[in-house]
């Protein structure tokens, strides 16, 4: 009976959304983003679009596999810009008002007056919404799918990884969407509400990696002046002994003798060293100023769902870390930086941030995430329950 009953509501309010024309209007939009999928290539010579063909250096069959290719494409663009950006919002358009429909004067009445718990209702209009970016993810991602294996022949069903995954990060959204539209009764508020979540969590997002840059930067920097330290003693080594099997003394400033038991004898005939160290001290002294920076940020994205971390998961997935290493030495990545640039410019810190991305753990991405959705959702079970309609 209860199983009937949940049945009965979810395909009630599943037709709901079914009868808005924009269900079919985002539907459409994915299978065109497949054909989209479908019309990139590469070959011997470059990368092509239908039937023109572009000449790149590195983007060619030489270089990297045409699986490979393809996945760079579902990684880069596929899930973090359509799915995560314009899918995501067409669904929080189609959702934001299944529960503040629901909870408006007259209508909510006579669903209570059946004999259906407060609990389920609320979950299974909750699991509605859930449905709705599900099966637009799921259209996308069996196309994808379906292009690899017949394009590069390669039948990666790790890309139906994306269902979860980006579902997963939809839920984060659509939590905090369903409690808004609950205590205000307003789509246009929980709407306008849940992306301005979202934009916050986008500026913790932007701020983390900027911090983390900062001090991978700093910590590059100090990496670069401690080997410089070491050239110009080694050079200043080199010197002393070159006097000393000369039987010359040891020149200091102005040519004069050093005296004997003198305290830096490297320094004296090598004047660079000293600048050279002092440049070393001014990279010690900025690590620990964006080490803690960076930290208080962590501590920030701890409270808040991983939104970018989570779409992450999915490259993780399709993208080993040595595919990774060779796309990153394709970039050009591993020259050192100018010292007339700032620390976080160095080419090598996109590398390191990204690595550190990666090693972050499923546990913190998702345990974290899903447990500011969990609380956000029992607050508003409880206030539903509770509420007097």
């Amino acid at each position: 009976m209860i199983l009937m009953q949940t049945k009965a509501i979810f395909i009630d309010a599943y037709r709901e959304l079914n009868a808005k024309k924009l269900f079919w209007l985002t539907l459409g939009l994915n299978v065109l983003a497949v054909a989209l999928f479908a019309s990139l290539g590469i070959n011997s010579e470059g990368f092509s679009f239908l039937h023109w063909t572009f000449d790149a250096q590195f983007m060619n069959t030489n270089f990297i596999s045409k699986e490979l290719f393809y996945k760079i494409q579902f990684t880069t663009w596929g899930v973090p810009i359509w799915l995560s950006w314009v899918t995501t919002i067409l669904a929080l358009i189609s959702t934001a008002g299944i529960i503040p429909d629901m909870v408006s004067g007259g209508t909510i009445e006579p669903v209570l007056s059946k004999p259906i718990g407060r609990v389920r209702l609320f979950l299974t209009k909750y699991l509605t919404g859930l449905l709705f970016v599900g099966l637009q993810i799921l259209v996308f991602s069996v196309g994808c799918m379906l292009v690899l294996g017949i394009r590069a022949g390669a039948w990666e069903f790790g890309l139906l990884l994306a269902v979860p995954i980006v579902l997963a990060f939809f839920s984060y959204l659509y939590s905090v969407c369903v409690f808004v539209g609950l205590v205000t009764r307003s789509t246009i508020a929980a709407l306008l509400l849940t992306i301005l979540f979202w934009v916050i969590i986008f500026i913790a997002n932007t701020g983390d990696s900027v911090m983390l840059a900062q001090r991978e930067g700093a910590i590059l920097r100090v990496e670069d002046r401690q080997e410089a330290v070491e050239v110009q003693e080694r050079f200043a080594t080199k010197r002393i002994e070159q006097f000393r099997e000369q039987g010359k003394p040891v020149p200091g400033e102005g040519d004069e003798p050093l005296p004997s038991g003198a305290v830096d004898t490297m320094s004296a005939v090598n004047p660079t060293l000293t600048k050279a160290r002092d440049r070393l001290a001014d990279a010690e002294n900025s690590v620990p100023t964006w080490e803690t920076w960076a930290s208080r940020v962590f501590v920030l994205k701890t409270l808040l769902p991983k939104t970018q971390e989570t779409i992450g998961l999915l490259e993780r997935h399709l993208i080993s870390n040595d595919e990774l290493e060779k796309l990153n030495q394709m970039g050009g990545n591993n020259r050192a930086a100018n010292e007339n640039e700032p620390a976080m410019a160095d080419p090598r810190v996109p590398e390191r941030v990204a690595k550190i991305m990666r090693s972050r753990t499923i546990g913190w991405v998702l345990g974290t995430s899903f447990a500011f959705e969990i609380i956000l959702l029992g607050l508003s079970t409880i206030i539903f329950v509770r509420r007097d309609f």
